[in-house]
Parts: structure tokens; C-alpha cells; sequence
């Protein structure tokens, strides 16, 4: 390059201190402009709009780290459970059963539709047993068998579920079984599902361990569950899955490590792997410090 190849103007160059420190002030301009405005994060949803719904709180604080269709009215499946052993693990703690009582299965109970234990008429199942029946196995005639000891009726110990629920705080929340099986007027929210995963974490502890259990044997056989995001992320302890036709797929999960908790709330995915596809990538997000203040846009999955 030839002289007469320069500029016309040619200032004299700036000292290099000079020069190092308008370099660093420019490095800094661009770190601040991209604080400010930070890029959009593009969230594949595995879910119709009308189904979807999402919610991840920080359980320690409360504080919602996200949510889409939170408080949208939406079918609970067998999350409804959580309530059912709510109510059985409030027995517990008040003296009313222990976990040798002896529930007994009505008709009712042993005709509910799969997935059940498949009891005879005239059979009991212990309590300890019972909570593992309706965690690990989801188990639909277990459930109503409880509802039926603790309420005298299945209708009427939902509607001791619905009272709970409105003081714990679930505004949207109405139950009409013990089990989560189709009912047009069972309905809940993500919202609600977070609260009370909360309220079973922080009101018993003591018997919390029941939902990180994949599997347990009963009357001499292994009984397997179907929670896989248990053993997948470390840090999920819990809680419970759900799913009929009308509500998708749904899931709450806890997630407790490195000194962070979080409620993960997922309702109405296409399939089990895409809800916990999802779940994964919505704990990821929480736990990011660079993904506090990121725009997250949403593509849902095609209907």
C-alpha cells in the first residue's frame, strides 16, 4: 500500500493508553446495548394452543419465572391424585390412619377403568401401600378407594378436595372425582397444579420421599411407574403425571439441587417424551442466570 493509497486526511494517531482505554469504552457500549436488549429465545411448545399450558415458580420465593395459559381452565387428569393423597397424608398426620390401616375396595372403586391394581370385591390395601399404588402406578381404583374411607363417598370426599383447594389458594379448581378420570366439570390450572405441588412439599416433608419412587413391589410382585422425568434431570424428586384424552399429557415436577427449587408445571403435550422434553428444557431455562431477562417467543407444535 503506496502513500497515495491513504486517506487525505491522516490525524495524528492517539497515544496508546488513549487508544486502550476508547477501545475498552466501546467494548462496554456494546456489553450494555446487548443487556438492554436481549435476544429472543425461540421455545418449542409440544402442544395446541387451546391445550397448552405452562408455569415454572421458584418454590423457595414464589416468584414466577414463567408461565404461559397459567390460569387458563384446563383438565387435571391424574394430577387430581395430588389432592387425594393430600387429604390421605393430612389423615396421617392428624391420627386418623396410620400407614397399617386397612382401606378397604368397594364395587365402585374396583370397576374403575385402568390403570388400576386390579382388586377383587372384599379386598384392603394398607395405607403405606395405598400412597405408592396412587404415585408410583396411578392407580384409578386405588384412588377412589381412599376417597371413599376418607369421605364416606367418592362424591362427597370431592367435594372435601375442592374445599381444600380453595384454602390452599386454587381459585380455579373444582374436583368431582378422587381419580382424575374424564368429568366435563373436573377442571383446574397450571397455576393451581404449581400450588399445590408447593403445599405438599412444604406441608409434608415428611412423607414427600413417596413421589420420587419409580417402582415398588406389592403382594410379591414389582410394580413399575411411568414418571421418567424421575432419574433423567438430576435434582427432580417428584411429583406426579397425568392423562386422559381431553387434557393431553400433563406433568408437575419438583426439581430440588444446588440449593434452587423449582414447581414445573406442563399440561396438554401431544406425547409423554415431548411433555418431558419440554419440562427439561423449562428447568435449563430457570436455572440460566443469561436467561433471566431473555424474550422467550413461543412455536407450537403443529396441529
Amino acid at each position: 500500500m503506496t502513500r497515495t493509497d491513504l486517506p487525505l486526511s491522516n490525524p495524528r494517531p492517539l497515544p496508546l493508553v488513549q487508544r486502550l482505554f476508547a477501545a475498552l469504552g466501546l467494548l462496554l457500549l456494546l456489553a450494555g446495548c446487548t443487556t438492554v436488549t436481549p435476544p429472543d429465545a425461540v421455545l418449542a411448545v409440544p402442544a395446541p394452543p387451546q391445550k397448552y399450558a405452562a408455569i415454572v415458580v421458584d418454590a423457595k420465593t414464589g416468584k414466577q419465572l414463567f408461565e404461559v395459559n397459567s390460569t387458563a381452565q384446563r383438565y387435571p387428569a391424574s394430577l387430581t391424585k395430588m389432592m387425594t393423597l393430600y387429604l390421605l397424608f393430612e389423615a396421617l398426620e392428624t391420627g386418623r390412619v396410620t400407614k397399617e390401616t386397612q382401606i378397604p375396595v368397594s364395587d365402585h372403586a374396583a370397576s374403575q377403568p385402568p390403570t388400576k391394581m386390579r382388586f377383587r370385591r372384599g379386598e384392603t390395601i394398607d395405607v403405606d401401600s395405598a400412597i405408592r399404588a396412587i404415585v408410583v402406578k396411578s392407580a384409578n381404583d386405588v384412588a377412589v378407594a381412599v376417597g371413599e374411607y376418607l369421605g364416606g363417598s367418592e362424591e362427597q370426599f370431592a367435594a372435601m378436595m375442592t374445599a381444600k383447594a380453595r384454602q390452599l389458594g386454587m381459585v380455579s379448581t373444582v374436583f368431582r372425582n378422587a381419580s382424575g378420570l374424564p368429568d366435563d366439570d373436573q377442571h383446574s390450572s397450571a397455576r393451581d397444579m404449581a400450588v399445590l405441588g408447593m403445599a405438599l412439599h412444604s406441608r409434608f416433608p415428611q412423607q414427600f420421599h413417596y413421589f420420587s419412587e419409580s417402582d415398588f413391589m406389592f403382594r410379591g410382585r414389582l410394580v413399575r411407574g411411568h414418571n421418567d422425568m424421575l432419574g433423567r434431570v438430576r435434582g427432580v424428586n417428584g411429583i406426579k403425571t397425568g392423562y386422559i384424552r381431553a387434557s393431553g399429557f400433563n406433568i408437575v415436577t419438583s426439581y430440588d439441587a444446588d440449593g434452587r427449587q423449582l414447581i414445573v408445571v406442563v399440561m396438554g403435550a401431544d406425547s409423554a417424551r415431548q411433555r418431558n422434553d419440554h419440562v427439561e428444557t423449562l428447568i435449563q431455562r430457570s436455572l440460566s442466570p443469561a436467561m433471566a431477562d431473555t424474550k422467550t417467543r413461543l412455536m407450537f407444535a403443529e396441529q
